[in-house]
């Protein structure tokens, strides 16, 4: 387990009180007071899922094979998959895709330009407590999308959610079709996560919690 998650552990024993520091667990004082919550709303998946899964589809993104990538801002995507009741849901697996820092992807609809060392798509295996982490970096723009995230969870064989990630504070959030299609301001906040360094000179780190309705 990492310290991240360790640290987060520690805070919940500590009281509701102590939950307001952090995007996480400010969410898991909202779930206890509310008693359920919103499913995360669905968006399309877009032109560039994988046309086959690549070889090497682990949670860092930053590695593919051998190759090590350097560009862009490094971070590490986390949250917890839960149902609307709140309740892990485990043995999912959470799916992300996204473009390289120049925003091509793996695809042969984008001409296969994504570089080589990114890995562009990875997996991530939900754990006991609904945990799930990757290591990426922040997404960018390109023509007319804000950055963004591709995410997809499945159980077994069922897909559960299709929906993309957005940075909080982009400029480009106001002019992106898709996220001004969710007419719902709650459901544009739900997509909508801050992309922040814990302390200087760190990776950033955001925090996706994923509700779905199954």
């Amino acid at each position: 387990m990492t310290s991240w998650t360790t640290r987060r552990r520690v805070l919940v024993r500590a009281g509701t009180a102590a939950l307001v520091g952090t995007p996480a667990l400010a969410w898991m004082a909202r779930l206890h007071a509310a008693g359920s919550l919103r499913p995360t709303p669905s968006q399309s998946e877009g032109p560039f899922y994988p046309v086959e899964i690549p070889a090497d589809s682990d949670a860092d993104l930053l590695r593919n094979g051998a190759l090590v990538y350097s560009q862009g801002v490094d971070t590490w995507v986390e949250g917890r998959v839960s149902d609307v009741a709140g309740v892990a849901v485990k043995g999912a697996v959470v799916e992300i895709w996204q473009s390289d820092h120049n925003g091509h992807y793996h695809h042969p609809g984008d001409g296969n330009q994504a570089d080589k060392a990114f890995q562009g798509f990875g997996r991530s295996t939900v754990q006991a407590d609904g945990t799930y982490r990757f290591h990426t970096l922040r997404p960018v723009g390109y023509a007319a999308r804000a950055p963004h995230i591709h995410v997809k969870v499945r159980l077994d064989r069922r897909e559960l959610l299709t929906t993309q990630l957005y940075v909080a504070g982009e400029a480009q959030n106001a002019r992106d079709s898709l996220l001004s299609a969710l007419r719902d301001p709650a459901d544009r906040a739900a997509l909508t996560v801050r992309f922040a360094a814990p302390r200087a000179g760190e990776p950033l780190k955001a925090w996706f919690p994923i509700v779905v309705a199954a």
